[in-house]
């Protein structure tokens, strides 16, 4: 594969942005108080993505779905957000057609707020590519002596239910705590400037902050937590173009299957396109599995015990049935 430079930042449509900083900020926002979902034009593919959505990224810079997808008439485009919860906002009022990768939680919020979104792929569980981290010369050692102090989350990500699951692990809850609902980059400078006793994140920006700083893991994802990454459609888009999911099915497991066999060569490719080094980015590629597989519904028991966790800290507006989604199904 090529030396690719890194690809140019592309904003989603200006009139989902502005509701997307309201549900971020306000979970319980249903998401019919947001605009009406555009009709799916069935030849265009918009795809969202995070940083953290490493095959999409790789696919992105390559242009390969560009070259699968052009004798089918089919024009694709990139939108980058922040995070997951945002992503499936655009996802489900119609300002983009497929999500790349968002960690397990996300879905479930989507799903509380009546989104119609389809399951398409999932990647097996990474435990351990998400983690609780103090400083190193932190006095706090365990997960209980978070009792009391401030800690930094990403609102409704993997790694709030990483959170909350390590609370209840040492007999606390999130009202123990004081919850700091931020952004990576604002998690990351929260934690360099010490205005937060801890933060809670996921690669790469883990990897990150264990090799640019001294840093302590209190907890790994495992045993607490699978770290589940799940990619979606609309459900609109599901049904209208099946034959252009297969394309994205088959060439994000194919590229997941070359990062795990050529980790080196991946991240000298995702090293400019993240803006990291290579030995960060082959540091947290070890940590995810990248085996994306098929959603069967015996594969939701832990999106089940997100919903109920969520659901029990008033972090949900009503409780959920996690197996009550749609799910595509791939040929072979």
């Amino acid at each position: 594969m090529p030396h690719l430079p890194r690809p140019p930042h592309s904003p989603p449509r200006r009139q989902a942005i502005g509701r997307l900083g309201a549900i971020a900020a306000a979970l319980a926002l249903p998401f019919s108080a947001l605009p009406a979902r555009a009709a799916v034009d069935g030849k265009q593919l918009r795809i969202g993505y995070q940083k953290s959505s490493t095959l999409t990224a790789l696919l992105k810079s390559q242009g390969t779905l560009e070259k699968r997808l052009a004798p089918l008439g089919v024009k694709v485009s990139w939108f980058e957000f922040t995070s997951g919860l945002p992503l499936l906002e655009a996802l489900n009022i119609g300002s983009v057609d497929f999500s790349a990768d968002v960690a397990d939680t996300v879905p479930v919020f989507a799903q509380a707020a009546g989104a119609r979104l389809t399951y398409v792929a999932q990647e097996a569980p990474s435990p351990t590519a998400q983690a609780i981290v103090v400083k190193e010369d932190s006095p706090i050692r365990t997960v209980a002596e978070l009792k009391g102090k401030k800690v930094g989350v990403a609102k409704a990500a993997g790694s709030h239910y990483l959170l909350l699951a390590a609370l209840e692990k040492a007999g606390l809850s999130a009202k123990d705590i004081e919850p700091a609902y931020l952004t990576p980059a604002d998690g990351r400078a929260a934690f360099e400037r010490g205005a937060i006793d801890a933060w809670v994140i996921w690669d790469p920006f883990l990897a990150g902050v264990q090799r640019q700083s001294k840093v302590r893991l209190l907890t790994e994802g495992k045993p607490v937590a699978d770290y589940k990454r799940y990619y979606l459609a609309s459900s609109d888009y599901a049904q209208t173009r099946p034959d252009v999911l297969q394309i994205l099915f088959d060439e994000l497991r194919h590229t997941g299957r070359w990062v795990k066999a050529h980790p080196k060569e991946a991240a000298a490719l995702l090293a400019p396109v993240w803006g990291l080094d290579a030995e960060t980015v082959e540091q947290a590629n070890a940590r995810r599995s990248y085996e994306v597989r098929p959603v069967r519904p015996d594969d939701l028991g832990e999106q089940q015990r997100i919903a109920d966790a969520f659901f029990a800290e008033k972090l949900l507006p009503k409780k959920v049935t996690a197996s009550d989604v749609a799910l595509w199904k791939p040929r072979g």
